[in-house]
């Protein structure tokens, strides 16, 4: 089965983030072990009514840039762009079954192609190495760590801080 999933450029796209796209998104969000990788989660990934709350808000903040990414024509996850703290941040999310085939590396190098904002930043769980991978192929740099708290982990930790200039 794993074979199915190499991917090649071409099967990768991004696409303006549609209504119907959010059943996909928020079942992505249900996964505890992707929860735990990305760390800083909503405080219940089961509450529909803060997730679609949060997801019109992402979806009508026009300083927001979101796109849906799809591999083959299915869902694989989302990828945003958005104000964070005085600077342009970036982040991603990808269902598990899409982790580890190069999606992610390849939505981000397009996304970068229409997110024309630099200096660009990303923050992520300081043993998240395959987003830290991803984010490192794509020209990000590490400058620094900070604390913050992840709720998916319910304690503070470590987040790497990445910089793409």
């Amino acid at each position: 089965m794993l074979a199915r999933f190499k991917t090649k450029p071409a099967e990768i796209s991004l696409r303006d983030v549609g209504h119907s796209d959010l059943n996909v998104f928020f079942a992505q969000q249900q996964d505890a072990e992707a929860n735990h990788m990305a760390a800083f989660t909503p405080r219940n990934p089961s509450d529909r009514i803060a997730f679609d709350k949060f997801w019109t808000h992402i979806r009508t903040d026009p300083t927001i840039l979101r796109r849906t990414i799809l591999w083959e024509g299915q869902i694989a996850g989302s990828i945003v762009s958005f104000d964070c703290m005085g600077v342009r941040c970036v982040g991603y999310w990808l269902g598990r079954e899409f982790w580890g085939h190069g999606i992610a590396t390849e939505a981000l190098i397009q996304f970068l192609e229409v997110e024309p904002k630099r200096p660009l930043f990303a923050r992520i769980a300081f043993d998240n190495l395959a987003s830290q991978r991803v984010l490192e192929k794509c020209g990000f740099s590490l400058i620094g760590h900070d604390r913050y708290y992840a709720e998916a982990r319910k304690t503070a930790i470590r987040e790497n801080v990445l910089r793409l200039t």
